[in-house]
């Protein structure tokens, strides 16, 4: 049995230099660049990644579909750049792979990681995914960047964490921020969202208040200093530039 990894990315060439030479130990890495400007794909091809050149679709889930398809191995593990696969995970994936286990499929743990300070609190952690799946088991619908893939098969836990380091300072949090919410304003456009005053309580003060509040207070992002902080006020700011997104786009539309 063989374990192809598939990864996306989008002027990531830094986290591509550190992270393709930690992967050797996979059969294959499928990268699929989009339209990056920083040497990615250049890098990627350096590192013997099998590579691939796409238009930079929005939804995010449209090129990590089109990664799956081009992978061989008979289980896939999904990545992005910006995470990373400690040597006692890697361990765990390739005593699976080399097992005859009945599952299609294994969520696992992700620490997150904001300006270096993994955050244990504010429903940060244990944040499971599900990235590692048989080939044919498992498939996006491609409707919103943040879905979740469906498993044809049962699902397992794997006992070992992934690492993501989300954010290395407050400028590339913010430009991550504005592609997302500028995303879920598009979203909202298509689902029928109306710019309205009941709408108006609901995204300026109910969501981003009880976000806030569950995320800082009930679930201890407090515990976890300013990252923590930093990380619940603009999960609830969000919220509201969103449905400012939304209210924009319309009157274009309109």
């Amino acid at each position: 049995m063989t374990i192809s990894i598939t990864i996306i990315g989008h002027n990531e060439v830094d986290h591509l230099s550190e992270l393709l030479p930690q992967l050797q130990w996979s059969d294959e890495v499928i990268y699929v660049d989009c339209e990056s400007s920083d040497g990615s794909l250049g890098k990627a091809e350096e590192l013997g990644c099998k590579t691939f050149s796409r238009p930079n679709d929005r939804n995010l889930n449209v090129n990590k579909s089109f990664a799956m398809d081009q992978a061989s191995g008979d289980w896939i593990f999904y990545l992005d750049p910006d995470e990373r696969i400690p040597s006692e995970l890697v361990e765990e994936i390739r005593g699976i792979v080399a097992s005859e286990t009945e599952y299609s499929a294994f969520r696992l743990k992700r620490k997150n990681h904001y300006f270096g300070k993994w955050l244990k609190h504010g429903s940060q952690y244990p944040d499971i995914q599900l990235r590692m799946f048989r080939r044919g088991k498992g498939k996006f619908a491609n409707q919103h960047v943040h879905e979740k893939i469906q498993i044809e098969g049962k699902i397992g836990m794997l006992k070992e964490d992934m690492l993501h380091y989300s954010y290395m300072n407050i400028s590339q949090f913010l430009k991550k921020f504005d592609f997302y919410s500028s995303f879920e304003a598009g979203f909202m456009l298509e689902q029928g969202v109306q710019v309205n005053s009941i709408n108006h309580f609901r995204y300026f003060l109910f969501r981003p208040a009880t976000r806030f509040f569950r995320r800082y207070f009930i679930k201890g992002g407090f515990r976890d200093g300013i990252p923590g902080l930093f990380c619940a006020f603009f999960d609830a700011l969000n919220v509201m530039v969103r449905y400012f997104k939304l209210w924009e786009l319309k009157r274009k539309n309109s």
